[in-house]
């Protein structure tokens, strides 16, 4: 199999046991991102639009680095701590893509790692 590990300093580095993302073939797997700044690793300040935009801006990263963009996205996954967020991150996920929409699912969940609001993934297909 054609695999190979996309890994950018434009990111937040994992901070578990995984890859930035991985590539098969044509297709790119894009762990879950939590609103970390890249640079200090520190979870960014603001309000669950803030918070989604620095998700969007990592993964932004993260398929720049495997030679795509968002705009390659075939399905993102969200998972928010207060589904009473879904309006705002929708809101914000707007000024990243444009129709046609990617599949997506959003998924309510009791917590995340560094006390996050929102974590977003994504697949990719390039070419």
């Amino acid at each position: 199999m054609d695999r190979s590990i996309i890994a950018t300093d434009r990111a937040p580095a994992a901070i578990g046991p995984y890859s930035q993302a991985v590539r098969a073939a044509r297709t790119v797997y894009l762990s879950g991102q939590i609103p970390l700044d890249p640079l200090s690793g520190v979870l960014v300040a603001g309000d669950i639009a803030a918070q989604t935009r620095r998700c969007f801006d990592n993964l932004a990263a993260v398929a720049e680095a495997a030679g795509g963009s968002l705009a390659d996205a075939v399905r993102i996954g969200i998972y928010l701590v207060d589904l009473g967020h879904f309006a705002a991150v929708n809101a914000v996920m707007a000024e990243y893509f444009a129709p046609p929409y990617p599949a997506r699912a959003t998924v309510g969940v009791a917590a995340l790692p560094r006390g996050a609001a929102v974590e977003i993934e994504a697949v990719l297909v390039l070419g």
